[in-house]
């Protein structure tokens, strides 16, 4: 499943995917996985994530089950 809160939460900061791989250390294309829905981060990168974006993990990674 596409991560499109990450990719809203990213943008709302003008940061590209390189950047925001720079300030939590993996590659762009790391990045550009977990917002397609291809790569599932480990705990440590969500909360690096979160933290960057300064967003909790709820908002960025949960998901909602659909009824």
């Amino acid at each position: 499943m596409k991560n499109l809160r990450l990719k809203s939460a990213r943008a709302a900061l003008d940061l590209s995917q390189q950047q925001l791989a720079e300030r939590v250390g993996v590659s762009r294309q790391t990045i550009n996985a977990i917002e397609k829905g291809d790569y599932n981060p480990t705990i440590k990168l969500c909360r690096a994530i979160c933290r960057t974006l300064g967003k909790t993990l709820d908002e960025l990674f949960w998901e909602e089950d659909e009824v």
